[in-house]
């Protein structure tokens, strides 16, 4: 029978040489599942984002190094304090990393050969190794010296092209979404490559970037442009194939409308008086509806604003039409549907009590555990470079 308090990673252990988020964001999933990660950080001053406040948690000791950007990435981790400009600190990661199945580093291209714990060398030494380098454009090419910072990466990936308003300038995503989906992708990678490294014995290293995962998520709009060769147009809340399905002015606030097909399209009608307009040849399909679409909106805007948000939402989706109300973040998290879905935790460090984003994954056999909250800085450092080489956590 599954021990259900154990997570489907456990008994594996993570070697963690990340910070800011694109790595942390990717260590913390694996500590969701289970694994047991070790944080290396400086003894000084820790994770950059140790200090990217306020707000702190507010702590019995009055510490502020616990930033809620820190807390976002970094629970279900034990914080280890080295310093790698040291030969007895880059000895102590070499015994780590001998314990461990999984290494994930952040540093520039080559920044740990200076201390000989590149993947390289590590994986010589331990061939059953996984690493995980991530960057801002990677191992290879001309720009993998430059660094990589998510508002970069989202400039030079194209997605900024994309955001925004028609008349305005290019807009990036309001949270880091290329760090977090870079860390996404390594995360998946790692998993791939433990299942070959089960089936095979054999370890592989991982060369992750921010830009190349960026170009990546550009899906439809990144094959469009490949397909037509046309640049695509910024359309705000607009999506480039489906019309409507945008943003639209109710009479006391905004509500969304995502038709997906024409008979939602002619129920979308029907539900809210506009007549006959989907039987017009200009508007009776998608496709026309997108060669028309700023014809269509002038019947469709002016329309929706004479009408309250909830009226909007009820009629259409008692007509079965794709509809939704805009929240704000508080809105959003205190919803009944994100109660029910555990959407917010609760963790408590040194008489804190910590709220933080839950983890949307729901498993049937080997739920997640939230089983640490976000350390302070080394607080784990003589229970890890204690241990002996056959203990883990």
């Amino acid at each position: 029978m599954t021990d259900a308090s154990k997570g489907p990673l456990d008994g594996l252990v993570v070697l963690d040489l990340t910070r800011i988020l694109a790595g942390p964001t990717a260590t913390q999933m694996l500590g969701d599942l289970g694994a047991t990660v070790w944080k290396i950080e400086n003894p000084e001053r820790g994770d950059d984002t140790r200090a990217w406040g306020p707000p702190y948690a507010d702590t019995e000791d009055g510490i502020q190094d616990l930033s809620a950007y820190f807390l976002s990435a970094n629970r279900n981790k034990m914080s280890v304090a080295v310093d790698l400009a040291l030969p007895e600190g880059q000895a102590q990661i070499r015994k780590l990393a001998a314990r461990a199945d999984i290494m994930v580093e952040n540093f520039k291209p080559g920044g740990l050969v200076k201390y000989g714990l590149d993947p390289d060398t590590l994986r010589k030494a331990h061939p059953g190794l996984i690493t995980c380098s991530i960057s801002g454009f990677g191992q290879t090419g001309p720009n993998r010296e430059k660094p990589g910072y998510d508002l970069m990466a989202q400039g030079y990936g194209g997605i900024m092209s994309l955001t925004g308003a028609p008349d305005g300038p290019p807009m990036k995503v309001g949270v880091g979404i290329a760090d977090v989906m870079c860390g996404m992708y390594a995360a998946t990678g790692i998993l791939a490559a433990l299942h070959h490294r089960t089936q095979t014995g054999e370890g592989q290293s991982i060369d992750v970037a921010l830009v190349d995962t960026q170009m990546a998520w550009l899906i439809n709009e990144g094959t469009n442009t490949l397909m037509s060769g046309k640049i695509p147009e910024r359309r705000g809340n607009a999506h480039p194939n489906i019309v409507p399905y945008d943003v639209f002015d109710a009479s006391d606030g905004h509500v969304i409308v995502a038709v997906g097909n024409d008979a939602q399209f002619a129920r979308f009608c029907d539900a809210l008086g506009l007549g006959p307009l989907h039987e017009d040849p200009s508007f009776v399909t998608n496709p026309a509806r997108i060669t028309h679409r700023d014809a269509l909106m002038l019947h469709l805007r002016p329309a929706l604003t004479t009408i309250p948000a909830a009226t909007i939402i009820q009629k259409l989706e008692a007509a079965k039409v794709p509809v939704g109300p805009i929240h704000d973040l508080n809105q959003a998290l205190a919803t009944d549907q994100a109660k029910a879905r555990d959407a917010v935790i609760e963790q408590t460090q040194n008489g804190a009590t910590l709220k933080l984003l839950g983890n949307p994954l729901k498993f049937s056999a080997t739920p997640v555990q939230y089983t640490r909250p976000p350390p302070r800085l080394g607080e784990h450092t003589g229970v890890v470079l204690g241990k002996t080489d056959t203990e883990n956590d």
